[in-house]
């Protein structure tokens, strides 16, 4: 049986090729790579580990609990609690955004503007990656926190009733809102570059097919396009998900820093983990940096978690086959 047959999958071919030194540089790079970037995450988790553990000592489980940061008092209290909580909310109402916005920048650069137009649009999108977080958050700073105060108001006006728009002192500015905002700006780029190259992977044969049975246009992507780019617009989410819970400089320029666990967007306040570590870390003393590198290893089993839960979901049976 020749190693060309394509009954053989790819990997048993390659095992099954030639033994010459190409092939041997090739297999060695690829592995070494592979056992680099393993190696290197679980050193970076051994350091946090060894580094995090006198915090964890001193804290006990109340460290998870605890919503004021005073590590360097004497007793010391402190906890991240607040902290996850504003990580994870300003990070979620990012990605929010910036998915919905996003991958319809994708779909019309695909599937409907000219190439002549897509092309150019895609690189001008493409180009937010470049901006280096420090501009962006003393641009929300000076710039978009003023003028997301009536937005805000007008939300608090029409979807006040709900929880999370409602605004009982009547105060705006530096919010998690705003944070948010400058967030999926930042984020919006990742996820628009690889839905792009996802949709782009939908076979010609599957569009061509619904448009030849009567299918519109949105049809034809809501039948063709999306059921098989669901698995890749679910990793490119991720992607700007794990890119917003780790940003650090514009989310600590722009947010007003408070350690408590609010649920009104609007109002200032609140907090994140990246951004405590930046702003925290110069000032803390001995216990304090330890308990800073806590927070580091929280924010790490964070973005583990949702990388491995993501990854869960999108094996599952249920979520369907896709093709990206």
């Amino acid at each position: 049986m020749s190693v060309l047959d394509p009954e053989i999958p790819i990997h048993d071919r390659f095992r099954q090729g030639g033994t010459g030194r190409g092939e041997r540089v090739a297999r060695i790079v690829v592995v070494g790579g592979g056992i680099f970037v393993l190696a290197l995450i679980v050193a970076i988790l051994i350091f946090l580990l060894i580094e995090a553990r006198p915090a964890f000592t001193t804290a006990g489980w109340s460290f998870f609990t605890t919503k004021v940061w005073f590590p360097d008092n004497t007793p010391p209290v402190f906890g991240v609690a607040a902290l996850v909580f504003g990580t994870v909310l300003s990070s979620l109402i990012a990605v929010v955004i910036a998915a919905l916005v996003a991958i319809g920048a994708a779909l019309f650069i695909v599937e409907v503007a000219p190439t002549r137009v897509g092309r150019p649009l895609g690189y001008v999108i493409d180009l937010l990656a470049a901006v280096p977080s420090v501009v962006f958050g003393l641009w929300g700073l000076v710039y978009v926190v003023p003028r997301l105060i009536p937005v805000g108001k007008w939300l608090n006006s029409w979807f006040g009733w709900f929880p999370l728009f409602s605004n009982p002192g009547q105060l705006y500015g530096r919010s998690i809102f705003a944070a948010s905002v400058i967030l999926a700006i930042m984020v919006l780029p990742i996820i628009a570059a690889v839905s792009r190259e996802v949709f782009r992977q939908t076979p010609t044969a599957h569009k061509e097919a619904a448009v030849a049975l009567g299918a519109t246009r949105w049809e034809m992507i809501r039948m063709a396009v999306f059921p098989y780019s669901r698995s890749g617009l679910v990793g490119a989410i991720i992607l700007g998900l794990g890119r917003a819970l780790g940003e650090t400089i514009a989310v600590a320029l722009v947010l007003a820093p408070s350690f408590v666990v609010n649920t009104h967007i609007l109002q200032p306040g609140n907090n994140t983990i990246a951004a405590n570590i930046a702003t925290k870390f110069g000032e803390a003393g001995s216990l304090g940096r330890e308990a800073l590198i806590a927070s580091g290893l929280v924010l790490f089993a964070i973005t583990l978690v949702v990388n491995i839960g993501a990854r869960a979901f999108v094996r599952a049976p249920s979520f369907g086959r896709g093709g990206a």
